[in-house]
């Protein structure tokens, strides 16, 4: 399975959202949402690297299915994009179609159950919303902590879970300064986090506690 492709951006297709990346003499056609496609379009001919997942597209009954790449500027969209996909009645279409607005916006959407908002996002409905808010709402917190396009997707090897939750934020895009800030009011709380998502969950709280 292909996970990431660094390739020279030669082509940009607004039509179809997908890119065509040259990797020595082999082309790639790599799909993308809306959102990535925007924040490539000043990169055409410069390398470029995409956290990728592959699809089979076609009907299998006829034998004509057709091998995709999808494509995403860190691993963290690309995870959140994987878990749209478990949505019943939300496919990779459907879900390339659907992520126009930063990840964070649309994880906070979930988290918050604004289905009304879900609803606004391109073949997203009424009935859809609600069954994203009912699957992926426990799982949103990370995300909804994303900052940023195009931040690095690794969050390095840490020794514990405050320094460890430290890099993920910083894989979330967040500074080294705000992320230290986040961490170091986790650390004055008297409980403490037992892993790194329990970590998120926190800061999520302590960032959208009413002032």
């Amino acid at each position: 399975m292909i996970t990431k492709i660094t390739g020279t951006l030669e082509r940009i297709d607004t039509r179809s959202n997908s890119v065509e990346l040259a990797v020595g003499p082999v082309v790639h056609e790599v799909l993308v949402p809306e959102l990535t496609r925007r924040s490539l379009q000043q990169k055409l001919g410069q390398p470029v690297t995409l956290y990728t997942l592959e699809f089979l597209e076609g009907t299998p009954g006829r034998g004509n299915l057709v091998p995709r790449i999808v494509g995403f500027l860190s691993e963290v969209e690309r995870e959140f994009f994987d878990l749209i996909c478990e949505v019943d009645g939300v496919g990779v279409r459907k879900a390339l179609r659907a992520i126009v607005r930063p990840v964070g916006e649309i994880a906070t959407a979930i988290d918050e159950q604004d289905a009304k908002q879900l609803a606004t996002l391109p073949g997203i409905g009424a009935a859809t919303a609600e069954r994203m808010i009912a699957k992926l709402r426990r799982r949103m917190p990370k995300f909804a902590l994303l900052v940023g396009r195009d931040a690095p997707g690794e969050a390095g090897v840490a020794g514990d879970v405050l320094s460890e939750t430290f890099e993920v934020l910083r894989s979330l895009g967040h500074s080294d300064s705000d992320a230290r800030r986040l961490v170091d009011a986790l650390r004055a709380e008297k409980k403490k986090p037992k892993d790194v998502q329990e970590a998120l969950e926190a800061i999520y709280r302590q960032m959208h506690k009413p002032r």
